[in-house]
């Protein structure tokens, strides 16, 4: 476990899921508890019902990104909604921050949303009325704020999403792109604890696509927040996630670490979703380095990060004739490289990994 996910464990969840399910259909209560829990999505089907989520448990700490990914169908969305509670749930407890998100009545669950919650889906829904200030400023301007407060955290959410000179255009005369980061900078000027992003970059084009993940990741660097990121794309969940939770038919099939799911998939579905992975351009030193002392070598006067990503050192490494040191974030010497690995994570035969 690494040093940021010990000190993330070591806190209570921000969210916790604990045995969540969503079944659409009228007797779904009904079917659900004479199941005992054990939920057969085709049995289900057959008698009328669709399983959206099936027994979903697992916690997000603060400062994490859980990527929540699968096909269409796999109920990734479904999750999202049940935990923000805009899907109520068939069975199970919600936690945020230690309370009990299904106890809350509409009140309390409109302040949580409020003060807590921040949102932005596939859809931009921008006033097209309004300017990006305006878009911007609405949320703040429905919780009570003046119209001199809400207008100057607008513009400081216009600087920090890269719109500077653009506060004054209507959606209209945005690209798709900056659209979605006047929705980004709408749901942040709130000052959300939470974030959920629902497919928040699918309607756009690849190369925009690649730059507003560049912007999101930048974004969580200066913010932290705590993130729900559901999407259906792989390549998407392995550059942005402290964790991925790979989703089918309702059921979690596994969450775990990039690396952990890449390296070692749960089951045959998980297989096959990361057989194609190109494992250089996902996997970090850290998790392919040898022991500090496998080795009585002398090192070679290269020095790699734990954190470095294999394809963006490879070259290095492999024309270094001594195994590398790997250092941690204080420098320190935590691992050793040697060139066989990088070149079996390169070249090696994946389907006996």
């Amino acid at each position: 476990m690494t040093i940021k996910e010990n000190s993330i464990h070591s806190k209570q969840p921000v969210i916790k899921c604990d045995s969540v399910y969503k079944i659409f259909g009228d007797n779904a209560k009904k079917l659900l508890q004479e199941a005992n829990g054990r939920v057969d999505a085709q049995e289900f089907q057959d008698a009328g019902c669709v399983v959206g989520v099936n027994s979903a448990s697992f916690e997000v700490y603060e400062g994490e990104m859980l990527v929540v990914m699968g096909l269409s169908g796999s109920g990734k969305s479904t999750l999202l909604r049940c935990i923000s509670r805009l899907t109520d749930t068939t069975a199970g407890n919600i936690y945020i921050d230690g309370e009990d998100l299904l106890a809350l009545n509409s009140k309390e669950l409109i302040e949580l949303r409020r003060n807590k919650m921040g949102m932005v889906f596939q859809s931009f829904a921008l006033l097209p009325h309004k300017t990006v200030l305006e878009n911007i400023a609405f949320p703040l301007q429905v919780k009570g704020s003046s119209t001199d407060d809400s207008m100057k955290r607008a513009m400081e959410m216009v600087e920090l999403v890269g719109l500077t000179g653009r506060e004054n255009y209507f959606p209209r005369e945005l690209s798709g792109g900056q659209q979605q980061r006047v929705g980004i900078a709408r749901s942040l000027a709130v000052e959300p604890d939470i974030w959920f992003l629902d497919e928040p970059f699918s309607a756009l084009d690849p190369l925009i696509r690649k730059e507003m993940q560049d912007e999101f990741l930048r974004l969580q660097g200066v913010l932290n927040k705590t993130i729900l990121f559901v999407t259906h794309d792989f390549d998407e969940a392995l550059r942005l996630a402290d964790r991925i939770a790979i989703m089918k038919d309702g059921i979690i099939e596994q969450l775990d670490t990039p690396a952990n799911i890449v390296l070692n998939p749960a089951t045959e579905y998980v297989r096959k979703f990361t057989e194609e992975v190109p494992r250089e351009k996902v996997l970090k030193i850290e998790s392919v380095m040898d022991p500090v002392g496998s080795t009585d070598e002398e090192l070679s006067k290269l020095q790699v990060s734990k954190d470095a990503i294999i394809e963006t050192v490879a070259e290095e490494v492999l024309s270094e004739q001594k195994p590398v040191a790997v250092l941690d974030e204080n420098n320190n010497i935590v691992g050793v490289l040697n060139c066989s690995t990088i070149i079996h994570v390169l070249f090696g035969d994946r389907s006996k990994s």
